[in-house]
């Protein structure tokens, strides 16, 4: 087990360009070398290269990125395509800064700060915002496939004032191709790799007379995983996704635009647990017979083991549906803007937790969650227009949010097998059930969780610009937030799944009929001030001060009712945006530090299975204190009209500076989990002729991130070491178990293109030199330590083609 703790240190060739880079002041601006600059292989050879600007709304409305007072790291869809990544949760690979996290609830974090939750009453600290819909149901990453993507902006720090949402950490903001009027066009693409990695998109703008456009998109993409379920003979890993988006634009006059958008997109994977184990006699190993059972069937636990000899196969599969209507007039000079959106999701899990066939071992055989999600949301806002003395928006904003989850977990935990002699046993264990707190008696053998987010907000926002050279921001939203939660324990009948009738014992009691229902309701007002000066007419020096908040919500954990706290957060950032020699070198560089009161913290906590043994359950408390600082820092150069070079460093300090959740868990002075202190990418893009007709176009990038932790607690190195006893008696967990070592990821591109970029075709890699790395661990009972692991994990390559008409 030692190398679960083996700690990796810069490589002296990153530290060297990690320093390079820091030396030169640089912004979080972490841009792609294709997306800085995409090479013109026919240039004019009289005109000077120059980088691209980049246009973003990061205020809500299209601005140089250079001019806006705020970090922001953005991609093109061409980049995204360079990079050979296919989901929404790559971009932490290829963005500095954020992170993504697979257990707990599965959510995004920014500068090291994101709550992940399986609480359906809990905010998101990361919002994913596409075409200005705000996706915040919980389990819904907002967009599946990233097909005909025209931009993907990253926010860091605290974005509630302007979008939409109690975004504490940062904003995902996606912008989608809009159709374009007068233009058949369209374009196919195609790719096949290792492990039948492969990716089929389509799309097609249809001009419909004119003054209206249809713009149609599909796709089809996948990937097996490098796991086995060795007993059942299926693939462990794998992930497929489908699904069709489509945008009508009509402008019936030139001051109205109208666009309608609809989608249906689908997941589906096989990505679970699997064995790891440890020392023997430790609560990170099973029993002995466990271990020697699943080796006898090919399955040896370990740090590296990604195969399972569990009986049952496990799987998680969502779709989402929905559509939205944006409207925007023309009001002389400015512009009113409504968006209107309506979404539902249905997400599943089925992830059994066995380790072994369910005539050897049983722990919890039927572990199986539906959840449905609907949402609807308006937002008005009026928007000045560009470039006067005074520039201003203001709008509302109302959001309506409702989940509804029944979950089953069912199984022996390891008392007896599932099926002895044949026959389901006839009794199970109910870690979902529970008995009533009066008479004792089963209430139900699951759980039901209703839960409605309601927000009504008003903001706005003013930009004074007195002389040509300095300018100053003023934004403020007022935010009402009511969250409700009902908790209820019905009956399901095991015959359609086990085929017999069986009797259950609950492994808990219920709260009174009181308390299975709780609401909290909260309200703040935020603010932003940001100054900014214009040194020259290419080099801006800025600050920024903002607040933030996120609303209390109603936690049922172990089956008490538990309210928790609104969050905040206080935060500031200095940065410089500059472009230098014509625009062909882009500096940026900030330095930040965010303060959060009553951080929204979720911690692994023991529960009773009430057999003797326990379950790690997530809970959310609120931490008294949380703070984030670091800085972030890019560069992009374009030497020649034919190579484009990037580079980005971001480095987080993020840690508890005060939270004692009780007198075994203080956890003051840890780190947050998830996330690194360093994290670098560095791109560089080629293109060329090589003929007359054809051009030669490479992409190569690294991308690194240092070690970091996944569970919350003390770094002791050894993982079997006892807690800290600290000065006032109070003990902080070992999580040295969840240590990740610091890793390095290289991917490519060779493309070979007609002149006109009609026809494309080349070979890709992802992870070319086979990184391995861990992406979750987790203590479960009596299975012991068990980990998650990511297709990106293993090298990645294959050949594509595109072609455009």
């Amino acid at each position: 087990m030692t190398s679960l703790r083996r700690r990796a240190s810069l490589t002296p060739a990153l530290l060297l360009a990690a320093t390079a880079m820091t030396a030169i002041p640089m912004a979080a601006h972490a841009e792609s070398a294709a997306d800085a600059a995409p090479a013109e292989a026919h240039a004019d050879a009289n005109t000077q290269p120059a980088l691209d600007q980049i246009l973003v709304t990061a205020e809500r409305r299209q601005e140089r990125m250079q001019n806006v007072p705020i970090s922001i790291i953005s991609l093109s869809g061409d980049a995204l395509q360079n990079s050979g990544y296919q989901s929404l949760t790559d971009l932490q690979y290829t963005t500095p800064g954020l992170t993504y996290d697979p257990t707990q609830g599965a959510a995004f974090q920014i500068r090291g700060v994101g709550s992940t939750s399986f609480d359906f009453s809990n905010a998101k600290s990361v919002n994913v915002v596409v075409d200005d819909v705000v996706m915040d149901a919980q389990r819904d990453l907002g967009i599946t496939g990233l097909v005909d993507i025209e931009r993907v902006d990253v926010l860091m720090g605290p974005q509630g004032t302007l979008f939409g949402k109690n975004s504490t950490s940062g904003v995902i903001a996606i912008t989608t191709v809009k159709p374009k009027l007068n233009d058949f066009s369209g374009k196919v693409y195609a790719s096949y790799g290792e492990r039948n990695d492969r990716t089929i998109n389509g799309t097609l703008n249809i001009p419909l007379g004119q003054k209206a456009a249809l713009r149609i998109s599909a796709f089809d993409v996948g990937q097996d995983g490098k796991g086995r379920y060795v007993t059942l003979n299926r693939n462990l890993g794998r992930v497929d996704e489908f699904g069709v988006r489509a945008k009508l634009l009509w402008q019936p006059v030139d001051d109205l635009e109208v666009i309608a958008a609809g989608e249906y997109t689908h997941h589906f994977d096989t990505s679970v647990r699997t064995a790891v184990g440890g020392p023997a006699g430790t609560s990170f190993a099973p029993t002995a017979a466990v271990t020697a059972a699943q080796i006898a069937l090919g399955v040896t636990p370990g740090p590296r083991n990604v195969d399972t000899a569990d009986g049952f196969l496990g799987s998680i599969s969502t779709t989402n549906q929905g559509g939205s209507l944006h409207v925007a007039y023309k009001l002389g000079d400015h512009t009113l803007t409504s968006i209107t959106a309506y979404r539902e999701t249905a997400y599943g899990n089925d992830t059994p937790a066995d380790l072994l066939p369910n005539d050897v071992y049983s722990y919890i055989s039927y572990n199986s969650g539906r959840l449905k999600t609907d949402k609807f949301s308006e937002e008005i806002h009026l928007a000045s227009p560009t470039g006067g003395f005074v520039e201003y928006l203001i709008g509302g904003f109302y959001n309506r949010l409702h989940a509804n989850q029944t979950q089953v977990q069912w199984g022996p935990l390891g008392t007896s097998p599932l099926i002895v002699n044949g026959s389901v046993i006839g009794n199970l264990y109910a870690n979902t059930g529970a008995n009533d707190p009066v008479t004792g008696k089963l209430l139900g053998n699951a759980v039901q969780f209703n839960a409605h987010n309601e927000t009504l907000a008003g903001f706005g926002q003013v930009k004074f610009n007195p002389t040509s050279r300095f300018s100053l921001t003023l934004g403020g939203r007022y935010n009402y937030d009511r969250n409700d939660q009902t908790i209820s324990y019905p009956n399901f009948d095991p015959v359609p799944i086990l085929g017999r009738t069986i009797t259950f014992t609950a492994t808990g009691t219920a709260p009174t009929a009181d308390y299975r229902y709780g609401v909290k309701s909260s309200s703040r007002f935020t603010y932003r001030i940001a100054p900014t000066f214009q040194l020259n007419k290419n080099v801006m020096l800025y600050a920024t001060y903002s607040t933030g908040y996120k609303p209390g919500g109603v936690a049922f954990v172990g089956n008490k009712y538990d309210p928790y706290n609104p969050e905040s957060v206080k935060s500031w950032e200095i940065g410089e945006k500059g472009e230098f020699f014509n625009h062909r070198l882009r500096v940026n560089f900030d330095v930040f530090s965010s303060k959060y009161t009553n951080f929204q913290a979720t911690i692994l906590t023991p529960v009773s299975t009430g057999v003797g043994g326990f379950i790690l359950a997530s809970a959310i408390g609120n931490a008294p204190g949380l703070r984030s600082r670091g800085f972030e820092a890019q560069v992009a150069v374009k030497p020649t009209h034919s190579l484009s070079l990037s580079g980005a460093v971001t480095f987080t300090d993020a840690k508890f500076t005060d939270y004692v959740a009780s007198a075994n868990a203080n956890y003051t002075g840890t780190r947050l989990t998830n996330a690194p202190r360093w994290m670098t990418t560095i791109g560089a893009d080629y293109n060329a002729p090589v003929t007359d007709t054809i051009d030669l176009k490479a992409h190569l990038e690294y991308v690194y991130r240092s070690d970091l932790q996944t569970v919350t607690g003390a770094m002791l190195g050894n993982i079997t070491a006892p807690a800290v006893i600290n000065a006032d008696g109070t003990k902080t967990p070992n999580a040295s178990y969840s240590y990740v070592p610091g890793y390095g990821l290289v991917n490519g591109r060779i493309t070979l293109a007609r002149a006109n970029d009609r026809v494309e075709v080349g070979i890709y890699a992802r992870n070319l030199f086979n990184q391995y790395f861990s992406t979750g661990w987790q203590i479960y009972g009596a299975l012991g330590l068990l980990h998650y692991t990511s297709p990106d994990a293993y090298r990645t390559v294959g050949a594509f083609a595109q072609v455009k008409f």
